[in-house]
């Protein structure tokens, strides 16, 4: 099991210090990390989250929102595509066999498309959550233009669930191997989930969006003003994004196996890659 952290594509929100803690001044744009992983699993070629993909790149105005460009300003470079750093470590896109996606948020299943061979593995709910389009904010978070890899989606229902560190919710994924795991962690999306990953002597959790500042999951926890508003404004269900935020912080501090991270934390992405945020991967 041989797991490489990509940012793929940085988001610059405004705010400043406000957001990431670490940006100089509040009236410049701030940057955030998209966390994402591949594993080398035996025969199989993992992507956990996509981040942004070629296509956004390539015609950001008919992917995405104008809202969401407009506040969050992504680094749109095709070098920093989950896709580009693929190729970096040697593989084929059309080598990865297989997507886990923590959520549909644009910012994480925008390279869905550039993967053709990939099966995509996501909560149920989640799929009929985003597909439903309810709110406004749903329209603009929630991007139908990235998915055109449906026919090759597979469900989980939550109704058959397994345990895993005192989570008693949590699905194993079709065709992956048992060291890969869908930790549900409902509230900033209905089908929110983590992804765990057991190496040799620990085990890794993506914990995507259930939180954003890695200071959260400290004994005393604190984060940035600016990320406090910004997930508010993003939770779909404030007690079951709180509940599941709680959770991961007692697990953090309950378990020395294990490494806990957030999608958008950029100093735990760089502690974790041993790169800058802006770098992508270098090439084998």
């Amino acid at each position: 099991m041989k797991v490489h952290h990509l940012n793929c594509i940085s988001t610059c929100p405004l705010g400043g210090h406000l957001m990431d803690g670490r940006t100089r001044g509040v009236f410049t744009r701030a940057a955030l990390a998209c966390h994402c992983l591949l594993v080398e699993s035996g025969d199989r070629l993992v992507l956990v989250d996509t981040g942004l993909g070629l296509h956004d790149v390539a015609h950001p105005r008919d992917r995405l929102s104008a809202f969401f460009l407009g506040l969050l300003s992504p680094d749109l470079r095709t070098e920093m595509t989950a896709a580009r750093q693929v190729l970096a470590l040697g593989h084929a896109p059309a080598d990865v066999t297989d997507i886990v996606l923590t959520h549909l948020d644009f910012d994480h299943a925008g390279g869905l498309d550039d993967f053709p061979n990939a099966t995509v593995h996501l909560r149920a709910i989640e799929q009929e959550a985003a597909a439903r389009q309810r709110t406004w904010l749903d329209r603009q978070r929630f991007r139908p233009q990235q998915w055109g890899s449906r026919g090759r989606w597979l469900t989980y229902d939550d109704a058959r669930t397994d345990s895993w560190m005192g989570f008693d919710a949590v699905s194993g994924l079709r065709g992956l191997p048992p060291e890969i795991l869908m930790v549900h962690l409902p509230g900033h999306t209905h089908g929110h989930a983590g992804v765990a990953i057991r190496r040799d002597h620990d085990w890794l959790l993506l914990a995507g969006d259930a939180y954003f500042d890695a200071r959260e999951m400290h004994p005393r926890p604190c984060c940035t003003p600016g990320l406090r508003l910004y997930q508010w404004m993003m939770e779909k269900d404030r007690r079951s994004r709180l509940g599941s935020r709680d959770r991961l912080r007692e697990l953090a501090l309950r378990e020395q196996q294990l490494t806990l991270f957030c999608s958008h934390d950029p100093v735990q992405f760089e502690a974790l890659a041993g790169r800058r945020l802006g770098d992508p991967v270098l090439p084998r």
